[in-house]
């Protein structure tokens, strides 16, 4: 069974009508995003209510979404995390399992928090034709150097591995903020297969960077996918379009 699978951190809703247009055009039966905001207060901005919006304007019968802390917006408070959307049946919605803080509020407008921003993985069970499959959506904790080997970096990849070992039909995937040459990530190569490897240059998108300021970016490559042994890779693409200051990317996947 063939499986397409898209992941993109959709950069808290800023360009939502260009996720929901090319969230259309890629008609995924797997979509893990990051970033989301689920606000229910209608007087809010579309960016803001994210998740709602996402799941009515692109049609999935099934969703979770793992809240991850609370962003402090001129607008107001408004809850954010990570969702998966599915068009197989959850059978399990695990909870989240935070990497280095709890659950808690992080200033947007204030860079000295954006360290301590609580980031988590989300982990669910999907019942497909080919039998259950593993999903885990992540957003990794901040750090502005993709190459640090930190403690916290080391506790993230830890959860990851421990929340897989053993399992088959596993997908896994997200902005991981660490770079796929980072100790603590080739780590999930003991057990895991990276689907991108070392192929990209960059998983940013240029165009909203500000590379005179920060030109590691250029060279910066966090959004990362990884499976199980078991899942064979058909084919995979980071595609260089305007839908978010990350690229997306996609994967077709056989899962037997």
């Amino acid at each position: 069974m063939d499986v397409k699978v898209v992941s993109l951190n959709i950069w808290h809703g800023e360009l939502l009508d260009d996720v929901v247009a090319f969230l259309h055009a890629q008609d995924a039966d797997i979509v893990l995003l990051q970033e989301v905001a689920n606000a229910t207060d209608s007087a809010l901005t579309r960016k803001h209510r994210s998740f709602s919006l996402l799941r009515q304007e692109l049609g999935y019968e099934f969703a979770d979404f793992a809240p991850a802390l609370n962003i402090n917006w001129p607008e107001g408070k408004v809850i954010e995390g990570n969702a998966i959307f599915s068009k197989f049946p959850i059978t399990t919605a695990h909870p989240p399992i935070f990497f280095n803080e709890p659950f808690g509020d992080m200033d947007y407008n204030d860079p000295k928090h954006f360290p301590k921003a609580p980031r988590n993985l989300q982990h669910i069970e999907v019942k497909t034709p080919a039998g259950i499959v593993h999903i885990l959506n992540l957003q990794g904790v901040w750090d502005l150097d993709g190459d640090n080997d930190s403690l916290k970096r080391r506790n993230m990849s830890r959860i990851i591995l421990e929340q897989t070992k053993g399992l088959q039909r596993v997908i896994v995937a997200g902005d991981t903020n660490a770079k796929p040459t980072n100790p603590a990530m080739l780590a999930l190569e003991e057990q895991l297969v990276s689907v991108f490897k070392d192929e990209l240059s960059t998983s940013f998108n240029l165009r909203r960077k500000d590379l005179e300021k920060f030109p590691g970016y250029a060279t910066a490559t966090v959004d990362l996918m990884y499976v199980s042994p078991d899942v064979k890779v058909v084919a995979h693409d980071c595609p260089n379009i305007d839908v978010s200051d990350h690229l997306p990317l996609t994967a077709t996947l056989t899962i037997s």
